[in-house]
């Protein structure tokens, strides 16, 4: 009989707690998207891998110069001058190499430079809505990692009410196949 009454009792504690949990999702990658200064962003991004690209055009046109002038010189230059030059190229292609494989780690990074105060602003909403409205848990809706949500549970919409904004309307499919 005691057995009972104790599973009983844990029984009765384990569904109070289940009914105490108030779960939502939240899509922020769509709030993001949403927001104004997103275009802000983009713009920024595009001058800055404008940027990117001048400095490695500068490299590449450097590094074909010192090309054309090492072959029409190649026949008359000493054995030293020689081995400098193709030093000096030699460290240039590597350079160029290596630029063009740090250059996107570098977009992401100057993105998320950008993007970082948005998020905090987004997760700032977030916590205000969790607040006034009870929830215990928030899982992420984006990308491939929730299974299934009621859209009554999503707060993606009320986070976007307490940030001011407002959705852009979609675009217009084409119905040609």
């Amino acid at each position: 009989m005691k057995k009972l009454g104790t599973s009983l009792f844990v029984l009765f504690i384990s569904l109070s707690a289940f009914a105490q949990s108030k779960i939502g999702t939240i899509d922020a990658e769509y709030i993001l998207a949403q927001m104004p200064e997103t275009e802000e962003i983009n713009t920024s991004m595009e001058t800055y891998n404008k940027e990117l690209q001048t400095q490695l055009e500068t490299s590449i046109n450097e590094y074909e110069t010192l090309v054309k002038e090492y072959q029409s010189t190649l026949e008359t230059m000493e054995e030293q001058a020689k081995k400098e030059k193709e030093t000096k190229l030699i460290g240039l292609e590597n350079d160029i190499k290596n630029f063009r494989q740090k250059a996107t780690v570098m977009m992401q990074m100057k993105k998320n430079e950008l993007t970082s105060p948005l998020y905090l602003r987004i997760d700032e909403a977030m916590n205000k809505v969790i607040a006034a409205e009870g929830y215990t848990q928030i899982f992420h809706a984006g990308g491939n990692a929730l299974a299934f949500s009621r859209t009554e549970d999503d707060i993606t919409d009320k986070v976007m009410k307490e940030l001011g904004v407002t959705a852009k309307p979609m675009p217009a499919q084409s119905t040609e196949n």
